[in-house]
């Protein structure tokens, strides 16, 4: 299994397969619009554009799972996205990414690529998975690892 196994909804709401993405590198992340850490939208987007033209793509899944830091609709969160931080990486459905009703994609990442001490459970909003052109999940970045710190293992991965 890989993530290119997996579908989600895009914001808008159609379904989007992952496999969409085969033969990419990806950096899959937890996002929220009122969070410490939501200035990472403009890093994350320059890692975006930085690398899409070899074959990388930052894919967002907001969540409102910490703090309530994602409480808006899907148009709320595009439009934040789009006005305050001009993001170009697609933005999927907004999801939960622990407990029961976790999306199944961050079930298999959080099993893949554990956390500190072993923990599976994501943390806060901005934990990153970064995933190899075969879609294997190569290493996860705690929230507080900015984008800007990312730039050597995604050239690994490339």
């Amino acid at each position: 299994m890989t993530v290119y196994d997996f579908e989600a909804r895009t914001l808008d709401g159609r379904p989007a397969s992952l496999a969409d993405w085969r033969g990419q590198a990806l950096l899959i992340v937890n996002t929220a619009s009122k969070c410490g850490f939501t200035p990472q939208y403009a890093g994350l987007d320059r890692l975006h554009r930085t690398y899409k033209e070899r074959g990388f793509s930052v894919i967002g899944f907001p969540c409102n799972q910490f703090g309530a830091q994602e409480p808006g609709s899907a148009d709320e969160i595009a439009n934040f996205c789009s006005l305050t931080y001009d993001v170009s990486f697609p933005m999927m459905a907004k999801i939960e990414v622990n407990g029961p009703g976790a999306h199944p994609l961050y079930a298999y990442l959080k099993h893949a690529r554990k956390g500190l001490l072993g923990s599976e459970a994501i943390k806060w909003n901005f934990t990153k998975f970064l995933v190899d052109r075969k879609g294997e999940p190569v290493r996860r970045f705690a929230p507080v690892d900015k984008p800007e710190q990312l730039s050597a293992a995604i050239e690994q991965v490339l």
